[in-house]
């Protein structure tokens, strides 16, 4: 909230007429967000196809889509949302989509193409290069007059990608800039780029980032082993808290090596363990990963099932396993819990298997 806000208005519309700002997010599953050019005709032809079988689909409009293709993106973009049944509010696969940067001469058509044309059927406006709470007012503001035009009845939401080193130090006030923030993204490649970090990977380690074991004091020639270590783990654990702390979701960005599937999950795991509900899809076999990731195993939620029951009333402590549990092991379970339940209210698949799990206290 602004500092010159005062916090009772911090609720109210935007426009005259705009529906009411949401005081709390829902949480909808989007393990993964598959990013698809929308001016790609034979791409284009394939949502249908996907509409239940991923959580988002997100018609991008900014990188990877050429300055030639930007208006037939965004038209393409307007004709899949209004012909694809199945896609967007109320249908089982969420619609986003990323817009051009606030500073490119396409942003403002964007949005006052799209939210007049299929603001009823989209969920999630995600806007690149954040740099502070000024640019979330300005989507926030914009949003809410076009909804007025609209006669829409419910808030478009607002996604945010960590791209600059900018909008990382501003992280916590872009969480908390409008009652439309529902989460963010980190953008690795550009976020590399702005902060100089010597790296021309798109997300995932690197070889050279490392610590290197001791050395044996009577063999100081003797070969010492290094392990690689992540180079995003400091900021997925600062974006986590900032979006944990607004009521909002965190999600992992893009892996650019579509080939190595192997490190595309382990990240992915490693931004799940954090806290991170999603990831971005950029390719069809990501997606699989992604649900795969982002879905808890059967194992652990057998063991939260199990510590849920033992715990009764959630005072005290019990002894399972050998490991102490107690009422931060119970909420810790609850978490797991919980995410299960909503998962197989979406995931036949997952419903079976989380279904078959017998619980025993002893």
């Amino acid at each position: 909230m602004p500092a010159s806000q005062s916090a009772k208005d911090f609720f109210r519309p935007l426009a005259v007429g705009a529906p009411e700002p949401l005081t709390s997010i829902p949480f909808r599953p989007s393990r993964a967000i598959h990013f698809f050019d929308p001016s790609n005709e034979k791409m284009a032809a394939k949502i249908p196809q996907m509409v239940g079988t991923v959580d988002v689909l997100l018609g991008n409009l900014e990188d990877a889509v050429k300055a030639d293709n930007k208006v037939a993106a965004r038209e393409g973009l307007v004709r899949i949302g209004g012909s694809t049944e199945g896609l967007g509010t109320g249908g089982p696969t969420q619609l986003w989509t990323r817009i051009n940067s606030l500073d490119s001469p396409w942003a403002l058509d964007d949005l006052t193409t799209l939210v007049p044309e299929i603001g009823h059927k989209l969920d999630v406006v995600m806007v690149p290069k954040v740099q502070g709470a000024e640019d979330i007012h300005y989507v926030d503001r914009l949003l809410a007059q076009l909804e007025a035009k609209a006669g829409l009845d419910r808030p478009i939401l607002v996604h945010a990608i960590l791209e600059t080193a900018r909008g990382m130090a501003n992280v916590e006030e872009i969480c908390g800039a409008s009652p439309r923030m529902q989460g963010l993204s980190l953008g690795p490649a550009d976020l590399a780029a702005d902060r100089r970090m010597k790296t021309t990977r798109v997300g995932g380690g690197h070889p050279g980032y490392l610590v290197r074991q001791d050395p044996v004091p009577d063999q100081p020639d003797a070969s010492r082993p290094t392990y690689q270590q992540d180079l995003w783990h400091y900021t997925i654990a600062r974006m986590v808290d900032a979006c944990a702390m607004h009521g909002i979701y965190p999600y992992y960005g893009p892996f650019g090596d579509i080939t190595d599937v192997t490190a595309c999950e382990d990240q992915f795991r490693n931004a799940f363990l954090l806290g991170c509900v999603g990831t971005w899809s950029l390719h069809p076999k990501q997606i699989a990963i992604a649900k795969k990731v982002f879905s808890p195993s059967v194992d652990d939620i057998a063991h939260a099932k199990r510590v849920v029951a033992a715990m009764g009333d959630g005072t005290g402590a019990v002894m399972l396993d050998g490991k102490m549990e107690d009422d931060a092991s119970l909420k810790q379970c609850l978490v797991m819990v919980e995410l299960a339940d909503q998962l197989a209210a979406i995931d036949p698949e997952l419903k079976e298997q989380y279904d078959a799990i017998e619980v025993s206290d002893d």
